[in-house]
C-alpha cells in the first residue's frame, strides 16, 4: 500500500472483484433514447438502436439523444461515390507515374529511389485524389474577429486547389456558424477586451519563460484559484495549450500496469495521450455503458494479459459533449460504474465547459452531480470563454502530482498574460461575479437558440444528431460529394459552416457541423435556417423518415374535415 492518496490516485490499489452479482438489464448501443419515456406500444423500424437507460433514477431531468439510421440506399450510393473516387484517383497516379498528368504532391527524391517510401501510403493517396477535390472548403482566411459574424478573404485557385491566390476581395458579414464560440466571448469590445488590453499593458503580450522557473506570474495563480471555485473542486492547474492538457497529462497519470477504458467517439488528443502513456487501450462503443461495465469486469476477472495481475488502477476516458456527435456523456451511470468497479474517471469537457449547465459549470452540473465524484476534470478555455489553453481540476495531491511531473506544466511557456485576463473576466461573468446578469443571459441565450435551431432542422427534414440540449449541431450529408457542395452554397449564401468527412468521421457520415453561440441572434440562425433550407432541396439532403407533428386543424367545419 502506498503512503499518501496522492500516490493512491497516481498508482492505483490492486483492483478487487465486485460483490454484487445482479445481471444488469440489456441496454444495448445507444443511438435513439429518452430518459423517463413511457415504453411505446409500437416502435419505427427505422430508427437506430432505440433504447431506455436502464438507471433513470439517476437522472434528474430527461436526457434525450437522437441517432436515426442513415437510409440503406444512400449508404450504398456513398459507399459507390468511395469506390468511383478510389479508382479514378489510382487511373490520375497511374498518368503521374508516366507524367501524363501534372504531380504537385511531396514526392521522394530519385536518389532516394530504394529507400522505403517516405510518403506513399492511403492517407497520402486519399489527400491527392479525394481531398483535393474538396480542399477550398478548410482553411479559409479570416480578417475579422471570428464573432457571429466574420469577413473572409476571397481566394481563387487554377490548379484544381493544390495552392490558392488572394483575389484582393473580401466577403463582408458572413454569419458564422463554425466556431466554437459558444458564450459570444470571442469579441474585440466589451468588459473581456478592454481588461485584456490594460493587463497587456501590465505584464506585456509574453512572459518568456516555464511556470517553474521566472514564468509563474500572480495572475497565473489567481487564475487557478479562479478555476478552483468555479468547478467546485480543491485544487486546478492550468496550460497554455488545450491540446497538451490531455496528451501531456494522461502520460503522467497511466503507465505500465494501468489500464484506460475509452470511448471510441474521444478526441484525437485523449487518444494521443492514453498512447503516448504505454497502458493498454481497451475501447467501448460511444456511449454505451453495457459496453463499459463488461470491460470492466472483464478487467477486474481477467487482470493484466498473461500474469493475470490485478491493474494497478483503471482509467475511464471521457468526453462531455463530443464535438462530432453533438451527443452528451451519460455521466451519472458513468459515476455509477466508476464506482462500483474501483475505478478512476477523466472527464473532458472541452466542449461542455460553460455551454451546458444552469451555471454553466459544465456536464457536472447539467446533470445536478458533486464534482468529487470526478477524479479528473479537464476542460479548455479556447471555446466558451474565447481564449486558449486548458486546465485541469480535482484533489488537491492530484494537482500536485502534476505539477512535479506534467510535462505540460514544466516544459511549456507560461500562458500568456491577456489571454489570463481574458479567461478571468469572461469567468467572473459567467459566475456573475462582475455585478451584472450578463452571463445568465448568454447562458440563457445559447441554450434557447440550442432548442430552436435543432427543433427547425428537424422539421425541415435533416437528419440531425446528438442530444437536444447540445449546441454541436451535426447535419447528415453522407455523400462525399456532397461535402463540398454544401459548403460553397452556404458560402454563396453568406453562411460559413464547417464539413467533415472521412476519416474524421465514419465513411458513411460525413456532415457538416453548426455550432451554435449565444451571440447570434434569431434573425441570424433564421438566414442561416433559409439558406439550409434551400441547399438542402437543391442537393437533396432531407432524408429523415421520421414521422413530422401534425399542424394543428384548429376549428373546422363537419364538412370542411371530411374534405
Amino acid at each position: 500500500m502506498t503512503e499518501s492518496s496522492a500516490n493512491k490516485l497516481l498508482n492505483g490499489d490492486a483492483c478487487h472483484r465486485t460483490s454484487n452479482g445482479k445481471r444488469s438489464s440489456k441496454n444495448g448501443f445507444v443511438k435513439n433514447h429518452c430518459v423517463f419515456q413511457q415504453p411505446q406500444k409500437y416502435r419505427r423500424p427505422r430508427e437506430k438502436n432505440q433504447n431506455v437507460t436502464r438507471n433513470s433514477s439517476l437522472y434528474k431531468k430527461p436526457f434525450s439523444e437522437s441517432f436515426e439510421e442513415t437510409p440503406l440506399l444512400v449508404a450504398v450510393l456513398t459507399y459507390m461515390g468511395y469506390g468511383i473516387l478510389t479508382v479514378f484517383g489510382y487511373l490520375r497516379d497511374f498518368l503521374r507515374y508516366w507524367s501524363i498528368e501534372k504531380c504537385n504532391v511531396a514526392q521522394e527524391k530519385e536518389e532516394q529511389k530504394d529507400f522505403v517510401p517516405l510518403y506513399q501510403d492511403f492517407e497520402n493517396f486519399y489527400t491527392r485524389n479525394l481531398y483535393m477535390r474538396i480542399r477550398d472548403n478548410w482553411n479559409r482566411p479570416i480578417c475579422s474577429v471570428p464573432g457571429a459574424k466574420m469577413d473572409l478573404v476571397e481566394r481563387a485557385s487554377h490548379d484544381y486547389n493544390w495552392t490558392f491566390e488572394d483575389t484582393g476581395r473580401v466577403v463582408k458579414d458572413v454569419i458564422n456558424m463554425g466556431s466554437y464560440n459558444y458564450l459570444g466571448f470571442a469579441e474585440n469590445t466589451g468588459a473581456c477586451t478592454d481588461a485584456a488590453i490594460e493587463v497587456t499593458t501590465k505584464y506585456g503580450p509574453g512572459v518568456g519563460s516555464t511556470r517553474c522557473e521566472m514564468g509563474n506570474l500572480d495572475i497565473h495563480e489567481e487564475l487557478e484559484q479562479l478555476v478552483t471555485r468555479f468547478l467546485g473542486v480543491e485544487s486546478s492547474l492550468a496550460f497554455g495549450m488545450g491540446f497538451a492538457t490531455n496528451s501531456m497529462n494522461i502520460p503522467a497519470l497511466t503507465g505500465k500496469g494501468c489500464l484506460i477504458l475509452s470511448d471510441e467517439l474521444n478526441h484525437a488528443s485523449l487518444v494521443l495521450g492514453a498512447r503516448l502513456s504505454g497502458s493498454p487501450i481497451r475501447v467501448f462503443k460511444h456511449n454505451n455503458m453495457i459496453s463499459l461495465e463488461k470491460l470492466l469486469r472483464d478487467a477486474i476477472s481477467h487482470g493484466q494479459p498473461r500474469t493475470h495481475r490485478p491493474w494497478k488502477k483503471i482509467l475511464i476516458v471521457v468526453e462531455g459533449i463530443y464535438s462530432m456527435e453533438g451527443s452528451i456523456v451519460r455521466l451519472p451511470e458513468v459515476i455509477a460504474l466508476k464506482k462500483r468497479y474501483k475505478a478512476y474517471l477523466y472527464l473532458d469537457e472541452a466542449h461542455s465547459i460553460g455551454a451546458l449547465g444552469p451555471n454553466g459549470k459544465g456536464v457536472v452540473d447539467y446533470f445536478g452531480l458533486d464534482p468529487k465524484d470526478v477524479d479528473i476534470m479537464m476542460g479548455t478555455f479556447t471555446k466558451s470563454f474565447g481564449a486558449a489553453g486548458g486546465y485541469i481540476g480535482g484533489k488537491k495531491e492530484l494537482i500536485d502530482y502534476l505539477r512535479r511531473h506534467s510535462h505540460s506544466a514544466l516544459y511549456a511557456t507560461s500562458m500568456s498574460p491577456p489571454v489570463i485576463q481574458q479567461i478571468i473576466t469572461s469567468m467572473k461573468i459567467i459566475m456573475g461575479e462582475d455585478g451584472t446578469t450578463l452571463g445568465a443571459d448568454r447562458l440563457r441565450q445559447l441554450s434557447e437558440n440550442t432548442t430552436y435551431f435543432r427543433r427547425r432542422l428537424c422539421e425541415m427534414g435533416f437528419i440531425i444528431y446528438g442530444n437536444d440540449d447540445s449546441p454541436v449541431v451535426p447535419l447528415m450529408l453522407y455523400m462525399p460529394a456532397k461535402i463540398g457542395a454544401f459548403g460553397r452554397e452556404m458560402l454563396k449564401r453568406n453562411i460559413g459552416t464547417v464539413v467533415v468527412g472521412f476519416p474524421a468521421t465514419p465513411i458513411i457520415e460525413s456532415r457538416a457541423r453548426f455550432c451554435l453561440s449565444a451571440a447570434h441572434t434569431r434573425e441570424m440562425l433564421d438566414t442561416a435556417l433559409d439558406a439550409a433550407n434551400e441547399v438542402g432541396d437543391l442537393l437533396q439532403l432531407k432524408y429523415s423518415r421520421r414521422e413530422q407533428p401534425r399542424p394543428s386543424l384548429g376549428w373546422m367545419s363537419e364538412e370542411n374535415l371530411f374534405d
